[in-house]
């Protein structure tokens, strides 16, 4: 099983190598490949991984219980570190996800990168980013798993620059490197925390021994954790990356919110959970954070004129929905959202490169009609959007479901978890804020879900491109995805919390279909303009986010440069003037000293002569 594991992971970790080495030689001996040495190099590794994955997942469900095997125990001298791995039920099913969207992805890009002159190395940072998150995902050592966690910050940062040219795109990656460092840096001293306290980094170890650990302790290091969660998951206040982070190729935008990268924090979350239950402070912020950030987001997403971001800001709306899931005690259903996302948001996003590449735009305003002549991307992307917004029976619908009947249970019974033997319980003022803010977000999301879908395939074309579906490839792999978010749900109801339960469930389909219809009422009086004019006075305000990124910028961004600015212009005209000054001065003084010592040997008789004559004159004159 180890061995399995093991493979999966490093098999696109070797194709990234030898994606960045494969040149014309290779690419001639399998130019019968669609996209040749490099497509063949990128789509291969993944497809095995994933029948690896597959096999094991199957393996864990067959005979649940975790496997684990370690390669190399490194003596630190003090807290050991264990080089292993582990297989449990958790990570089998997050890793088979992982692996399935990044073969789409893959595939996807021969078509959508075709032409461009650093294919090789795109396609090979995307193999690298799937390496370092499947060992996140199998990892069975916090810092091990640091150690995924922290490449998938350096792929995402070459990824998301993969067009440098444009200032945009660099400064993008640069934003979304530099934001997500800085929650990386309290992740990481969360982790060294936990090890020095519970005497080991052994992840499973970790979690048994939460409980028996100080309180304070605990706390600060769940805290920690959550620095690193916000930043990996785009959540408040380190969410500001993700919606720039768009710059980069749309597949990418696929991988990084599907599969990767925002998936990372609240899969780790789900893996520690033992030390966030045995710390209710720290589910308490994540809760109010959860609530902040889904609702928030949500608004934002009602606002964007670009598809890509409508998407984005949906990812850290929905990602909040799986924090709120944790904050409440609700961990499957949390886990479960997660899969059902990552089926429906990776459609969407490659759903949307179809869109782009068509009409040649992101914005919804150049987009109308295109249903007619785009029927697959139309059908496959109104599966995705139905999952995102939670019309039944489509995937979304039954992971949120779960989701918010948690949350529901947990605010009428003051506090409890819907599952007994829940790790973790929360406070019943936390669970009815997640509550009431996961019916608000049903409204939002169902609302900016139609205004997507109707401002991309109805009314009339509002451009001068021809309207068809792209490439086959493209076409094939978002009419593929479409079956997972179309069915994923299913496969949860041999869970009893996972089912979908009359209340809830009614609850959130009146929601739905009043965010719908209010969207569509708006846009059905003139289908020519933007439904999102109803907002008012508030849209400028949710379109800018609520002006987060302003307002970071004039309490932080501007001081430090206004900050540096001032240290250079100090550094120059007072530390670095008083070296050159020393400089100067003791270049003068060598000049005068140097005078006597010309060289000129007739100076030298001259000045001897002048001595002796001097010292005789002394001695005669005063002896």
């Amino acid at each position: 099983m180890i061995w399995l594991a093991s493979t999966a992971a490093l098999l696109p970790f070797l194709a990234a190598f030898a994606g960045m080495l494969s040149g014309p030689s290779l690419t001639r001996v399998l130019r019968g490949v669609p996209g040749g040495g490099p497509a063949a190099i990128a789509c291969a590794p993944v497809a095995v991984s994933l029948v690896l994955s597959a096999i094991a997942a199957f393996a864990v469900w067959r005979d649940p219980g975790a496997r684990t095997g370690v390669l190399t125990l490194v003596d630190t001298g003090s807290v050991p570190i264990r080089v292993g791995l582990q297989v449990d039920g958790l990570s089998a099913v997050v890793a088979l996800m992982v692996c399935c969207v990044a073969l789409a992805v893959q595939a996807y890009s021969v078509a959508y990168m075709r032409g461009d002159r650093r294919y090789s190395s795109y396609a090979a940072f995307i193999s690298l980013f799937t390496s370092a998150m499947l060992l996140v995902v199998y990892a069975g050592d916090l810092l091990l798993l640091y150690v995924g966690w922290e490449v998938m910050g350096i792929c995402s940062y070459f990824l998301i620059g993969h067009h440098w040219e444009d200032r945009a795109n660099s400064r993008a990656a640069v934003k979304a490197f530099l934001v997500t460092r800085l929650g990386d840096a309290g992740f990481l001293v969360g982790v060294i925390v936990l090890g020095v306290g519970a005497g080991t980094f052994e992840i499973s170890a970790v979690a048994a021994a939460a409980p028996d650990l100080p309180g304070p302790t605990v706390t600060a290091a769940a805290l920690l954790l959550l620095a690193g969660v916000a930043g990996k998951s785009a959540q408040f206040p380190l969410h500001t990356w993700l919606p720039d982070a768009m710059a980069g190729p749309t597949p990418i935008s696929a991988l990084i919110h599907a599969a990767t990268m925002v998936a990372a924090g609240v899969y780790v979350v789900a893996r520690v959970y033992g030390v966030f239950a045995a710390a209710p402070a720290a589910l308490a912020v994540l809760g109010v954070v959860a609530v902040v950030s889904m609702v928030g987001a949500a608004c934002a997403a009602l606002a964007q004129d670009d598809l890509k971001r409508v998407l984005a800001y949906s990812t850290i709306s929905q990602l909040a929905v799986m924090a709120a899931g944790l904050a409440v005690g609700a961990e499957s259903a949390a886990v479960f959202h997660l899969l059902t996302h990552g089926a429906f948001k990776a459609l969407l996003f490659l759903a949307a490169g179809c869109v782009i590449v068509t009409a040649g735009s992101n914005m919804l305003a150049d987009y109308g009609g295109l249903r007619r002549g785009m029927p697959i991307t139309f059908w496959s992307m109104t599966a995705g959007l139905a999952a995102l917004a939670g019309v039944p029976p489509f995937s979304g619908w039954f992971s949120k479901d779960s989701v918010i009947e948690a949350a529901q249970h947990s605010a009428l019974h003051g506090g409890e978890p819907l599952v007994p033997s829940a790790l973790a319980s929360a406070s019943p003022a936390v669970a009815w804020l997640v509550y009431l803010g996961l019916l608000a977000t049903v409204v939002l999301t169902a609302a900016y879900a139609m205004r997507t879908w109707l401002m991309t395939f109805f009314g009339e074309q509002r451009g001068s491109y021809e309207v068809r579906d792209p490439s086959r490839i493209m076409t094939w792999t978002v009419a593929a995805l479409a079956v997972p978010a179309a069915i994923l749900g299913f496969f949860g109801l041999g869970a009893p919390e996972l089912r979908p339960h009359l209340g809830a469930s009614l609850a959130g389909v009146l929601l739905a279909a009043a965010g719908a219809g209010a969207a569509f009422l708006v846009w059905n009086r003139d289908p020519a303009l933007d439904p999102a004019r109803a907002l008012g006075p508030a849209r400028p305000v949710f379109a800018r986010a609520f002006f987060v990124d302003e307002l970071y910028a004039a309490a932080i961004v501007r001081p430090v440069v206004a900050l540096a600015q001032y240290v250079v212009t100090f550094d120059r005209t007072r530390v670095d003037a008083a070296v050159v000054g020393a400089g100067r001065g003791s270049r003068r003084l060598a000049e005068l000293l140097r005078v006597p010592q010309n060289g000129n040997p007739q100076a030298y008789l001259t000045g001897l002569l002048a001595g002796v004559a001097a010292i005789a004159a002394g001695v005669v004159i005063f002896l």
